[in-house]
């Protein structure tokens, strides 16, 4: 259970159109990425299969069935949102019973379902506690608690680690994946942060004003990138793009190169230029090279090297890794 059809399904709010007609395939079981900007819609398409918003027109079909125009409730959905909507005033064991208690479900059988929730997400020895006793990421396996009970044929997230610092949003990122893999159901995830996406989905949606740019493993869209705006989205730090006469040479109106596809030198290389700011992070080495003709272009090289703020280097891209597209900007093959 939890597949998932989106078949031309439009949003509009009054006269703007943010949605303008998307299909879309989730399978049974995949953790499926919604990724993209601030506004790109993400959000709002998560609301839509949720039924949290009203189709403008198209449909949407859950296990065969069409769920256009059903309450929420009758869409067999489990949501986790941002913020984490805990009662406050309630024990843990209680917040994550609550939904089968509004189902009017045996007494005993809530006690199993809150247990067996417990152990998956680690918080037995919290049943007792209330969420403002609790760290935020403790909160937020309360609200993933809360939906695990109901059994859902799928989950979606939107935005779950935005209030949690770095280190947590770290370990929350490989809970949820463990979890995916303990639990095998569909999770659809929405996110403004391209690290998630990489490091937890199987597919990735990327998105941008309300359109697909590219659905893809997450491999598939570092390496092989439909257009510019996917190049430049996927990868950290992001893909160096140059236009103009060096892009030419390649025949193509914009080339793209990762910043671990260029070698740098003090002493020759294809693009010269001056060592600008270098972000050391230990095991890599950020280089932010400002070049005569390709403008600022970032480098990934090792952690130990001996390249210095106004230094005079030279860049080689790897040939074989070059991305090149149109004046459209889609990609050349």
């Amino acid at each position: 259970m939890g597949n998932i059809q989106l078949r031309q399904v439009n949003k509009s709010f009054g006269a703007t159109q943010v949605i303008p007609g998307i299909d879309l395939t989730i399978n049974e079981g995949e953790f499926v990425v919604f990724v993209g900007p601030s506004g790109c819609g993400k959000s709002t398409l998560l609301r839509l299969i949720a039924g949290l918003e009203d189709t403008t027109s198209g449909t949407i079909e859950i296990d065969g069935r069409n769920v256009t125009g059903e309450a929420p409730a009758k869409r067999k959905l489990a949501m986790v949102f941002q913020s984490y909507a805990l009662y406050p005033h309630m024990s843990v064991r209680k917040n994550i019973a609550f939904p089968l208690k509004m189902a009017k479900m045996d007494q005993s059988a809530i006690d199993k379902k809150v247990e067996d929730a417990a152990r998956v997400l680690n918080l037995t020895n919290y049943l007792e506690r209330r969420p403002g006793q609790l760290s935020g990421g403790q909160r937020q396996r309360v609200a993933i608690g809360r939906a695990i009970v109901r059994e859902p044929s799928a989950f979606l997230f939107d935005e779950p680690l935005s209030n949690l610092d770095a280190a947590l949003r770290g370990n929350m990122r490989l809970e949820i994946s463990e979890l995916h893999h303990q639990l095998k159901t569909t999770m659809i995830y929405v996110t403004h942060d391209q690290v998630e996406a990489m490091t937890m989905a199987d597919k990735i949606v990327v998105l941008n004003a309300g359109n697909i740019e590219q659905v893809g493993s997450p491999m598939e869209l570092y390496h092989k990138p439909d257009n510019v705006f996917v190049a430049g989205f996927i990868g950290s730090p992001k893909m160096n793009l140059v236009s103009g006469d060096i892009a030419k040479p390649y025949g193509a109106a914009t080339i793209g190169v990762r910043p671990e596809h260029l070698g740098i030198s003090k002493t020759e290389g294809t693009w010269s230029g001056i060592a600008g700011v270098t972000e050391h992070l230990g095991s890599d080495t950020f280089i932010h090279v400002k070049t005569d003709k390709a403008g600022v272009i970032t480098v990934r090289a090792p952690g130990e090297t001996d390249i210095r703020f106004d230094d005079k280097v030279y860049l080689t891209p790897d040939a074989s890794r070059v991305h090149k597209f149109d004046d459209r900007g889609l990609a050349i093959r």
